[in-house]
């Protein structure tokens, strides 16, 4: 049999090597495909440049599923699934009637820290990750480690069984983790965070890439990833990007700056791990949770159409129609997050009406903003008059247990924010290829150098890793391998 369960089984050491002794996932936040081409005169040869001309380069990986936000595209890289099966629906979303982050979780505790940082873990998530994945087809021998300045970068890919997932406190300045995986930072933690402390602003600035960068290969040494008899994990997030571009915007020198200063970073990350399992030892593939729009004003200065949405303004304005048309005092709307607009079910029912009925109303009324593409209830979407492509990702995205009740579509070019704080930056969310065409480059072990230009999805990244590595894949997947050539 090939692969991880040789090794775990005992039988030779010649079958054994067949084995990558370690895997290392790097997700770069709101990083568009287009990137690669357009900042390669900022890079040098040992980051993106290495991993393009030595790896193998899926340059139309498309993300079919919305909405395209950071706690979606990480667990979905991750489980080779959607929304719909993993739970996680979006940053944030409604789960038994109350408001949750994706990674909240009130019965553990923050390590690392005297703040509420830590009270996180995976357990919102529904399906396992491949490095779950890897560690059961290892009777659970391996080690798995999560890294990123979002909590939600570093819990979601490790999975449910992880060692560990690092994520920076922005109140104290460290790397913190939860209870759910430890009781105690182990001493190489403590000794980096002890060098390392930090003001919050630093994830505004590449500084903040250099620190994820810094702590990963500190977990990798100090956990000696990659140095057992068994395949171990690295899941790394650079989160300093998305903050970037929201802020700063897709052309702005702020933008550029961080991605010369990534280039380097990944260089430095590469040459760890040489030293670490050496260059034929590891498996490493880079991609993108979702890439970004570009700035409304910027398109529109060159007559291209474009525009924003406040969400704040938007929910205002829905439930002061739906007061009106219903004659109620008590807003009829709880909620609207990431395009998906949540009805209080249990207010409807006190005015005596159905949810169906306010749900036509409301999507109706909403769909005559001439940003908007698509108002479509959930229970509609079947017949909707909208293209397929667009129904597929709607379908895809959404859970019935956590998405609410409507789901909107904005026009191409324009973009949602919560507030109107964000006027010179950026935002994500949508179908469209802006949003939604990552990178996607397979590197080191077992993939040689090439590219092609078939259509690939975001879901088959965790089914190609599980598959060269041979081992089953997430109990969630519905991606398919990449024939890596």
């Amino acid at each position: 049999m090939f692969g991880l369960m040789a090794t775990v089984c005992g039988q030779s050491q010649q079958q054994g090597a067949a084995s990558p002794r370690l895997v290392v996932g790097v997700i770069v936040d709101q990083m568009r495909w287009d990137y690669l081409n357009y900042y390669d005169y900022a890079f040098g040869d040992g980051g993106f440049r290495r991993l393009l001309s030595g790896g193998f380069s899926c340059d139309n990986t498309l993300i079919n599923y919305v909405p395209t936000v950071t706690a979606c595209g990480h667990s979905c890289v991750y489980t080779g699934s959607v929304p719909a099966i993993t739970g996680i629906a979006g940053n944030n979303f409604y789960k038994d009637g109350r408001r949750v982050y994706c990674a909240d979780d009130s019965t553990v505790r923050t390590v690392g820290s005297p703040t509420r940082a830590g009270l996180m873990s995976p357990r919102n998530l529904r399906v396992t990750t491949m490095c779950d994945a890897v560690k059961l087809a290892q009777d659970f021998k391996s080690k798995t480690v999560g890294v990123s300045l979002k909590d939600r970068g570093a819990i979601m890919p490790a999975g449910h069984t992880a060692d560990a997932a690092y994520w920076f406190d922005n109140e104290a300045g460290v790397f913190v983790t939860s209870t759910y995986y430890m009781k105690e930072l182990p001493g190489w933690a403590k000794e980096f965070n002890r060098a390392n402390r930090q003001d919050k602003d630093i994830r505004y600035t590449p500084e903040g890439n250099r620190l994820v960068a810094d702590m990963a290969i500190a977990a990798l040494n100090g956990e000696r990833l990659g140095r057992g008899e068994t395949t171990d994990f690295l899941a790394v997030s650079f989160s300093s990007t998305d903050y970037i571009g929201h802020r700063y915007g897709t052309r702005a020198p702020q933008t550029e700056e961080a991605y010369r200063r990534l280039d380097g970073e990944i260089a430095r990350l590469l040459d760890a791990l040489d030293g670490a399992v050496g260059k034929t030892g590891y498996l490493l593939f880079l991609t993108a949770d979702h890439a970004a729009a570009h700035n409304a004003a910027l398109m529109r200065r060159h007559g291209i159409p474009a525009g924003e949405w406040v969400e704040s303004e938007a929910l205002s304005g829905m439930n002061e129609y739906l007061k009106k048309l219903y004659s109620t005092q008590k807003p009829l709307v709880k909620d609207l997050i990431e395009y998906r607009v949540y009805l209080d079910h249990e207010a409807i029912a006190d005015a005596g009406h159905a949810v169906s009925e306010v749900a036509d109303a409301l999507a109706a009324r909403i769909a005559e903003d001439d940003r908007v593409a698509y108002a479509v209830p959930y229970a509609r979407i079947q017949s909707a008059p909208m293209p397929q492509a667009i129904r597929e990702r709607v379908i895809n995205g959404y859970n019935p247990k956590r998405s609410g009740d409507i789901q909107i579509v904005l026009q191409p070019g324009f973009y949602g924010f919560e507030s109107d704080s964000y006027h010179e930056g950026t935002s994500h969310g949508a179908w469209c290829p802006y949003d939604a065409h990552i990178p996607l480059v397979f590197y080191g072990w077992h993939v040689g150098s090439g590219r092609t230009a078939r259509e690939v999805h975001v879901t088959d990244i965790a089914a190609t890793v599980c598959s060269l590595l041979g081992v089953q894949a997430p109990d969630g997947c519905v991606g398919t391998p990449i024939e890596l050539r």
